[in-house]
């Protein structure tokens, strides 16, 4: 017996015993308190926060992103000129100026919004665009990533990211500069699945 099979072999016979790992406590708080932390915690990113749809969904994107010509939409609430799978060739997604997309869960800790190939459907047109709006249900908001990796997302997709606010980098000294790549603006707009 090598020196190499020696140890590995005194490593197997000498495994510590299974045991179960202790229990993680949770530290609630309120569920109405999560959509004001969810809003601090994204507005610290340099994410923008609607507290609700607005009544005109094509004027507020009008106003907000003017020189939008592209508009790539993956939610039924909003038309937009383009859909996420008339982009076969996923480079393309580079000329989107404003992508919508609804998210299946935030988190109030970090002001994180979850998005999987199944809401994006082609997951370039969260990145490459120049601008993203997300929707997200209140209800849908969790207390921290802790509670947010239980999702059944992080299980059965492929591909699951956690966007938090606009792309931005931070030198040694500490400043960051928003945006640095990717999307530019990130806003997060607070509309029930069910309007």
């Amino acid at each position: 017996m090598d020196t190499r099979e020696y140890i590995l072999a005194n490593v197997r016979k000498n495994q510590p015993a299974n045991h179960e790992l202790p229990g993680v406590p949770r530290f609630h708080r309120q569920p109405e308190l999560l959509v004001s932390e969810f809003e601090r915690s994204l507005k610290y990113m340099a994410g923008e926060f609607l507290a609700s749809p607005p009544s005109d969904f094509a004027a507020y994107l009008r106003e907000n992103f003017p020189n939008a010509k592209t508009i790539c939409s993956a939610v039924p609430e909003y038309a937009g000129d383009r859909k996420p799978e008339d982009y076969r060739n996923w480079a393309d997604a580079a000329d989107i100026d404003v992508t919508i997309v609804r998210s299946p869960l935030g988190v109030a800790e970090t002001g994180s919004v979850l998005l999987t190939e199944n809401q994006l459907r082609v997951n370039t047109i969260g990145f490459l665009a120049h601008d993203i709006v997300i929707l997200l249900d209140p209800k849908d908001i969790v207390e921290n990533i802790h509670d947010a990796y239980e999702h059944r997302a992080f299980r059965e997709s492929k591909y699951a990211v956690l966007m938090t606010g606009p792309s931005g980098s931070a030198d040694i000294g500490g400043k960051t500069v928003h945006p640095a790549q990717g999307v530019m603006t990130l806003t997060v707009v607070m509309w029930p699945a069910e309007l």
